[in-house]
């Protein structure tokens, strides 16, 4: 066999210190990059054969080879060895073993600038699928579970104060709309995906009448870079998945910090199943939100894997430099706990139950229906300003008191302003109040019903690209 030669070895007199060699090394992490790596050698043995660089055997025996390495990868038979550098070198050394010099064929006309900036968009398209899916299976639970519970009446919260009655299904479907929004960067990040990095080698193009065209489309991308400088250096679509991801994780962690703050006893809106909760090493009366606190926390590692990589990134000249081997763990650490806290969060929605009477008691907490009152005045002809003050002192008055709005007899209530009616009474419930918010996207359950159909359609005519 062979003796173990670095591909640039050809210039150097002395072997490189192991400890460059394990400083340098990129395996150990891009080796997931391996299936991704056969699939642009395919299509660039190809390529090769158009531009009659390979005759028709030599390309048979170059793709019978990748196919057959490809075979051992997806069954975990695969030695990946650290002094060979990277996932690249790996497999072209096993394909030098496997049909010996034939394989130094298959980098002609490529270097591992385009090769690795091909496998990286590769990898890319394919995660930015399953978060597609993943998010769907999210907002589909999210749909589910308010259509489940539209008699719940809930505060909406402003400043985390109680502000005004909602549906505890109008509060859901808000996340849906956070999360649809999360979908649609996805699908647009996807058309500056898939444009096709090979073929531009190193920085300057190829000598060779390499039809990148065809690469394009074999690779499932729309088109060919249209420049080789800019191909090998950008990482404009790596910044783009990790703050894609830096968002969804906000809106994550958003709603977990819901679900830890309601499953308080201070709250006491909603429970967890036990499944999805833990206990205390001490305390055996614990139940606690661990999943929701966990997403919440490892919000924090992705916004930090976007600093990275825009700090990696700021001061690069052109073209490729050995910093752009940082770009990958945190990529690939960003897309591993997108994905897993998508799964857990839509675990966590499907398996969450609303205490509906908690929640509707906690709706008449606070004077959630001032505004109620002022607009009351207003419909009476009293403008909207005077109306705000007249309720303002109503409701320091029943503070006093101690007592609710509605508790207030009429004659208290005309202390106050003459326009004040026995019909006031029908505009200081709860359910009035989330009645008559009919405004598109309101809190209705004329509309939320409506909001919710509409997902539905949506969801259903939605195909992953």
């Amino acid at each position: 066999m062979a003796e173990l030669r670095k591909p640039w070895g050809g210039r150097f007199r002395e072997a490189t210190d192991r400890l460059v060699e394990e400083f340098t090394e990129s395996v150990s992490f891009d080796r997931r990059l391996a299936l991704h790596d056969i699939r642009g050698s395919l299509a660039h043995v190809k390529a090769l054969q158009k531009a009659g660089l390979l005759t028709e055997e030599e390309a048979q025996r170059l793709s019978e080879g990748l196919k057959a390495i490809e075979r051992e990868i997806r069954e975990g038979r695969f030695k990946f060895r650290m002094e060979l550098e990277d996932v690249h070198m790996n497999i072209e050394r096993a394909l030098f073993e496997r049909i010996g010099p034939l394989a130094g064929k298959l980098h002609t006309g490529r270097s591992r600038n385009d090769q690795v900036a091909t496998d990286f968009k590769l990898y890319l398209i394919d995660e930015t699928r399953d978060i597609l899916s993943l998010l769907k299976d999210l907002r589909q639970v999210l749909v589910a579970k308010a259509e489940a519970h539209l008699d719940v009446i809930m505060p909406g919260f402003t400043h985390l104060q109680h502000a005004q009655p909602v549906l505890f299904s109008h509060h859901l479907m808000a996340y849906y709309e956070m999360f649809t929004r999360d979908a649609e960067r996805f699908r647009e990040a996807l058309k500056r995906l898939r444009i096709s990095p090979l073929g531009s080698a190193a920085l300057a193009g190829t000598p060779y009448p390499l039809d990148r065209e065809l690469t394009a489309q074999e690779l499932d991308f729309e088109k060919p870079a249209a420049n080789s400088l800019d191909a090998v250096s950008d990482r404009d679509y790596a910044l783009e998945f990790l703050f894609n991801s830096a968002i969804v994780m906000m809106h994550l962690s958003r709603l977990c910090e819901e679900v830890i703050l309601w499953m308080s006893p201070e709250f006491g809106f909603i429970d967890l199943p036990d499944a999805l909760c833990t206990g205390s090493s001490i305390m055996p009366q614990k139940k606690n939100p661990d999943v929701a606190e966990l997403i919440r926390g490892k919000t924090g590692r992705v916004y930090g894997h976007l600093m990275a990589l825009l700090t990696v990134l700021k001061g690069l000249p052109l073209t490729y430099n050995r910093d752009l081997q940082e770009d990958k763990e945190p990529v690939f650490d960003t897309a591993d706990t997108v994905k897993r806290s998508l799964k857990l969060a839509t675990l966590m929605v499907s398996g969450l139950k609303p205490r509906a009477a908690r929640l509707r008691a906690a709706a008449e907490e606070g004077y959630t229906t001032a505004t109620d009152l002022a607009d009351y005045l207003v419909m009476k002809g009293i403008p909207f300003r005077e109306a705000h003050e007249i309720t303002g002192k109503i409701v320091a008055y029943a503070e006093e008191k101690g007592v609710k709005l509605w508790e207030l007899s009429l004659e208290e209530l005309r202390r106050f302003s003459e326009s004040i009616e026995a019909d006031v009474y029908e505009w200081l419930t709860v359910e009035g109040s989330v009645a008559r918010r009919r405004t598109l996207g309101g809190t209705a359950p004329e509309r939320v019903r409506e909001a919710i159909a509409s997902a539905r359609r949506q969801l259903e005519s939605e195909n992953l690209p």
